[in-house]
């Protein structure tokens, strides 16, 4: 079994590497990277790896663009220090999702669950999801204003925002709405083919989009319609995935109009 660890943090990858060479003596950790670039320039260069164990938060940006810039064929295992992600995770030929410090127990059952799967030669990662409950993305939201109360679809909205704690859902006819959910839930549950988090305050469609203009820092600001009072910057850390999520490239390149 060849296994490829994705780990940003040394000491986690070498402790789990002992702990898959205990659990399995014949595995072989064919490679490591420590962030997406390194790890897309691996697998780029690599035959695919029996199995994947891929922590979520890198040295440069969250695991799951690894997915988007490359179409990883082999099971994943994720292991991570956050929980938040287990929805998202398992949309992504996920085998097994755990929390660390990975226990020894829990490493061996994942690993037996690969082996089951690799014996029956029919693995359904579909199915897997099963084993978690199903959240999806509202279709409608229900907004209250005083003792009123309204329901709002969500295909109305152009974007999403925070103020003072509270989330705002902006429609296209630049009403706006305050919703029961945070700005790390709707980041997980919208889809990210349609919506992005463009920093911390904001998250917008690309159909929001009006105008782009290049920004310090190689950020981007964006003008946004419906307007927004607020300044809208892409952050510098989200900048690069905010490019590529533009135009579905690993293309860094980016040209905005002035």
């Amino acid at each position: 079994m060849n296994i490829f660890i994705i780990e940003d943090e040394d000491m986690a990858a070498r402790r789990l590497q002992k702990l898959i060479s205990d659990c399995e003596p014949g595995a072989v950790i064919s490679g490591r990277a420590d962030g997406i670039e390194s790890a897309v320039a691996w697998l780029k260069n690599h035959p695919q790896p029996d199995l994947i164990f891929m922590d979520i938060h890198l040295s440069d940006g969250s695991a799951f663009e690894i997915f988007s810039r490359f179409q990883v064929q082999s099971p994943v295992i994720f292991s991570t220090a956050y929980d938040q992600y287990a929805i998202q995770a398992f949309k992504h030929h996920t085998i097994d999702y755990l929390l660390k410090p990975v226990k020894v127990e829990e490493l061996r059952q994942a690993l037996a669950k690969y082996q089951r799967m690799t014996a029956a030669q029919t693995p359904d990662y579909q199915s897997l999801a099963d084993l978690i409950p199903q959240v999806r993305a509202p279709r409608r939201f229900l907004i209250r204003s005083g003792s009123t109360m309204k329901v709002v679809d969500a295909s109305e909205a152009a974007y999403y925002f925070s103020q003072n704690k509270i989330t705002y859902l902006v429609a296209t006819n630049g009403k706006r709405y305050a919703i029961d959910f945070t700005m790390d839930k709707l980041e997980q549950l919208l889809d990210p083919t349609t919506f992005f988090r463009i920093n911390r305050q904001f998250i917008i469609s690309v159909a929001a989009i009006r105008e782009m203009h290049a920004h310090s820092k190689s950020r981007v600001k964006i003008v946004l319609s419906p307007s927004s009072e607020e300044e809208v910057v892409v952050s510098a850390e989200r900048s690069p995935h905010f490019k590529r999520w533009l135009t579905n490239t690993d293309e860094d390149d980016f040209q905005a109009d002035a």
